[in-house]
């Protein structure tokens, strides 16, 4: 959605560039995890001037069988553009295909984490330094504020971050009961 909105997308896009240069410094090129960190990192490579690259979930099932697409030219390193991190698999996967092209990943780049315990596990293990501009945490606490919520709301919420299986385990069963 926020894609839509020029003037969201603009303080994103300048979000995006600030960490990049504060925490990593200028990288050589700049790399969008599929689908919803490509047009992030596009942006973010045409505002700081860099080469951008995309990794694809899985190789390309025709033509050159490419799992990272882009001119890498000279690049030596990148930094990672995402949207969304839960448990870190599927951007560390992009990560690891990055890697496997010789470039060096200097860090990971994206809008929104739930915070879960096992990417930042994920990450640690992967030697991979993630840093996002907002969380579930903050967003809770930010809709509470502005009263998007109430407080038995927001502790529901901060509940279903704390243990997401019993919270699936409880709609299921709710679902199947009802059925």
């Amino acid at each position: 959605m926020a894609l839509s909105h020029p003037a969201v997308r603009t303080h994103i896009r300048q979000q995006l560039c600030a960490v990049v240069e504060e925490r990593f410094g200028k990288p050589d090129m700049i790399a969008g995890v599929a689908t919803g960190g490509i047009a992030w990192g596009a942006y973010v490579a045409h505002e700081l001037g860099l080469p951008f690259c995309y990794v694809r979930g899985e190789v390309k099932g025709h033509g050159k069988g490419n799992r990272v697409e882009g001119d890498l030219g000279k690049a030596r390193n990148v930094v990672v553009i995402e949207d969304l991190v839960s448990t870190g698999k599927s951007s560390l996967s992009a990560v690891d295909a990055l890697r496997e092209e010789g470039l060096e990943v200097k860090g990971m780049v994206a809008i929104f984490t739930y915070g879960f315990d096992l990417a930042t596990e994920n990450f640690k293990n992967s030697s991979c330094d993630l840093v996002t501009l907002s969380d579930y945490s903050t967003l809770i606490v930010e809709a509470e504020r502005r009263e998007y919520l109430t407080g038995p709301q927001a502790e529901a919420l901060i509940s279903w971050r704390e243990d997401t299986a019993a919270w699936s385990e409880r709609f299921t069963a709710g679902v199947t009961s009802s059925s």
